[in-house]
């Protein structure tokens, strides 16, 4: 056994987190995608099958207040909350990651505009995943806007007096490298603006810390580093003082205040409901809600911890196993400014990505030569990490250059 291999033995035994992976259905694969969906956690499919056998089955619409579906949504908000640091009642969740995009954008944009005129431009992450940059484009026609493109550490000396809204990504889903949230929060706030903060690769992965930095608006999926499942509905966090001035561009009957009263006037809800639009995805609202008892007693800290330990871990494998020159590291090696993946460019990715798998090593690969490794520190164990970057060197002393 080499001396890497004796180490991440070491390392999983001392893990507090280690005991975490028996929630989680798992096999003797390597599972290093869960940025791109998160594993099943076991307490999921009873649930799921009570929700379809009884509550569905047996009380049929009887459920919407005996089994709580009606209030799913905050109350599924209000258990994600303290993952991202937000206190209770500024959460709500449902609807997808690009619906909730678009709400919380225009919205910011029309809660600038209370302000003054002239605000009359979108800034938004030049290295945005693209669904994030075809929303803003969609919001800026609709509002009147121009958009404009910038890079995340260009964004300060771009904001301006026509700054209506910046939307920003936490952490890069190419590179896994971490944005810094408090020091743009503050530039865009000193500007006059309001941010949007997209947390898709953050939240469940490391601490976030909505209230305390004065973050405006954010969403986030929950089916990554939250193992929400295939599907599971996205999040929009609105801050507490900012509610009553939420003006959501999809007004829906249930963010009216009175959802029964079938009014042919829209008056808005109060509090975080005033986030919902129609129907809540009870399936799959309620299967999240049973994912997320795995972080019942979890500290974000702990897991942040954890997090920065495998990837360094990796990357110093990385760099013992394979030959010099193959890959090339694009995330970046300061914890201040890493997520939680490593991302690792090479000549024929996706071939790589392939034998892999093939290999029982599953990460991801991103055209046209990225190939994207996610440590959910939850089940992910340090011999996890010794094992893939040593299957990794196999493979690409097979695929010729």
């Amino acid at each position: 056994m080499s001396e890497l291999a004796l180490r991440a033995e070491k390392l999983d035994a001392s893990d507090e987190l280690a005991a975490k992976r028996r929630e989680f259905v798992l096999d003797d694969v390597v599972y290093l995608d869960g940025n791109s969906l998160g594993a099943l956690p076991v307490a999921v499919p009873g649930r799921v099958g009570d929700v379809v056998r009884r509550e569905w089955g047996e009380l049929r619409i009887r459920s919407w207040t005996e089994s709580g579906w009606w209030t799913a949504p905050e109350r599924i908000g209000d258990r994600i909350a303290p993952l991202v640091g937000a206190a209770a009642g500024q959460i709500v969740v449902g609807d997808s990651t690009s619906v909730n995009v678009f709400k919380a954008l225009v919205g910011a944009v029309r809660l600038a505009r209370e302000t003054g005129p002239g605000r009359d431009e979108i800034v938004v992450d030049a290295t945005t995943f693209p669904t994030n940059g075809y929303i803003a484009g969609s919001a800026a026609r609709m509002t009147g806007c121009t958009l404009r493109p910038v890079a995340p550490s260009e964004v300060p000396g771009a904001l301006g007096g026509r700054t209506a809204a910046v939307l920003l990504n936490h952490v890069d889903y190419r590179t896994g490298r971490l944005h810094d949230l408090p020091s743009l929060t503050a530039a865009v706030h000193a500007a006059g603006a309001p941010v949007v903060w997209d947390l898709c690769h953050s939240a469940g992965a490391l601490p976030v810390g909505l209230d305390e930095h004065g973050v405006d608006l954010a969403v986030g999926c929950t089916y990554k580093y939250l193992n929400g499942g295939p599907g599971a509905p996205a999040f929009l966090y609105v801050r507490a003082d900012l509610q009553d001035r939420f003006d959501s561009p999809l007004p829906g009957w249930n963010s009216h205040a009175e959802p029964f009263g079938m009014r042919a006037e829209y008056r808005p809800a109060t509090g975080a409901p005033r986030g919902r639009v129609g129907t809540p995805d009870i399936l799959s609202m309620l299967a999240l809600e049973a994912a997320l008892d795995v972080w019942d007693g979890v500290p974000v800290d702990a897991v942040r911890a954890k997090s920065l330990a495998l990837t360094d871990f990796f990357l110093e494998c990385v760099e013992a196993y394979v030959a010099e020159g193959r890959v090339a590291c694009l995330t970046p090696r300061p914890h201040g400014e890493r997520g939680s993946q490593v991302a690792l460019r090479c000549e024929d990715a996706g071939e790589v990505m392939e034998r892999l798998i093939g290999r029982g090593v599953v990460g991801d690969f991103r055209h046209p030569d990225v190939l994207r490794f996610g440590f959910t520190p939850l089940y992910v164990g340090f011999a996890d990490v010794e094992r893939a970057a040593r299957v990794l060197a196999e493979v690409l002393e097979e695929v010729p250059v």
